[in-house]
């Protein structure tokens, strides 16, 4: 990084996301394969070198969100099995082909389209189909009086020509929150995902190659559910380890820097809606960061920040490239010293508690003008 990009920076441990792949896959059952969750930029920590990492590491398959996703990785060398979660148009189904990428599945209309199109371009289409076993969002309908239809829908995709089955899986809803509904709502999810999985494969006379369903929460609280693959998104990259059992290390540091200092007397109101007011003589910091770098608007006198010489408060409401800081009581920090937003000395979740929001949007927030620089 050169000095003119010394604003605002987002500093990417590589070693700790070797580190934390490591730890997971050393916890996982024999044979079972690891899918590194990459979209929205790794969650912001860069789709293609964390890709080039878990490459290099041994990983089995990446997932991504959208076919622009994965093309920006095929682009840039990764070769390894790519799936895409997401919905792609059947019309770009020579691409998928093309590109050798696996396409997710959720319903018997789409599946129908994808072999369709593959065979008029000669081709097989790799897919997985996705099962809704209670997030309510994408899936084959398979819950409740949905059972039976839902497992003759599956008969008939897995019997389609032009299409490769690969693997089936499933997204549990609640599998990182802690207390004994959401416990029994993810044993339920499972359950009923390895009953259609077994219905289908005893009519069907076939076998799904791999099943997967253990999002991260599922890797850490639920290991029996790995199946033949997990799908590790936040816990890959630092956070979502309850109780410390894996011993993860968070792989982003967000820095600032302070750009101006100044003084005000007490009653001097401070940024937009006049939200703060000095009760005192203020040494005011003002910094290079503001909520189009990511720092959330509503985080605004809410929370501090990792100055040298302890934690300086946020004052007044965080503008669009800046906000304040109160350095009245910090004499070590002066212009052109380092903050840092969130990292080793200032933990993300006290960020997203106050943003009223979660960790996983605070790191994709981070937006692209703010360069990533990575430790080797």
């Amino acid at each position: 990084m050169n000095d003119l990009q010394k604003r605002t920076w987002a500093e990417i441990s590589l070693p700790n996301i070797r580190h934390n792949y490591e730890a997971i896959r050393a916890g996982l059952p024999a044979g079972c394969r690891f899918l590194g969750v990459v979209k929205a930029d790794a969650y912001g920590h860069g789709a293609v070198a964390v890709s080039r990492l878990l490459q290099e590491a041994g990983a089995d398959y990446l997932a991504v969100s959208c076919l622009d996703e994965a093309l920006e990785l095929r682009e840039n060398g990764i070769s390894m099995p790519i799936l895409i979660l997401g919905h792609t148009p059947p019309e770009y189904t020579e691409m998928l082909l093309e590109k050798h990428i696996t396409q997710t599945v959720s319903a018997l209309a789409k599946a129908r389209e994808y072999s369709e199109a593959a065979g008029k371009l000669g081709g097989k289409l790799k897919i997985h189909i996705k099962l809704d076993t209670g997030m309510s969002r994408l899936g084959f309908l398979c819950a409740g009086s949905y059972f039976e239809k839902g497992v003759e829908n599956l008969l008939e995709t897995v019997a389609l020509p032009n299409l490769e089955i690969e693997g089936v899986y499933t997204h549990f809803a609640v599998s990182d929150e802690p207390g004994e509904d959401c416990e029994a709502y993810t044993r339920a999810q499972f359950k009923l995902f390895t009953d259609v999985i077994e219905a289908v494969e005893r009519r069907g006379g076939m076998r799904f190659p791999i099943r997967h369903c253990a999002n991260s929460g599922a890797v850490v609280s639920f290991p029996e559910m790995a199946l033949d693959m997990v799908r590790p998104g936040l816990l890959l990259y630092g956070y979502g380890d309850a109780g410390g059992r894996l011993g993860l290390r968070p792989c982003m540091r967000l820095v600032t820097t302070v750009s101006t200092i100044k003084y005000y007397e007490p009653g001097t109101s401070v940024s937009y809606g006049r939200r703060f007011t000095t009760g005192r003589r203020t040494r005011m910091g003002v910094l290079g960061i503001g909520y189009a770098d990511g720092l959330p608007r509503l985080c605004s006198n809410k929370v501090s920040f990792a100055v040298p010489g302890g934690f300086a408060l946020q004052r007044g409401s965080i503008c669009m490239d800046m906000c304040m800081v109160d350095l009245t009581d910090l004499p070590d920090t002066h212009v052109g010293s380092e903050v840092e937003i969130f990292g080793p000395a200032n933990d993300l979740c006290a960020l997203s508690d106050a943003a009223q929001t979660i960790p996983y949007e605070l790191l994709c927030a981070v937006s692209k003008r703010v360069p990533r620089v990575y430790a080797e």
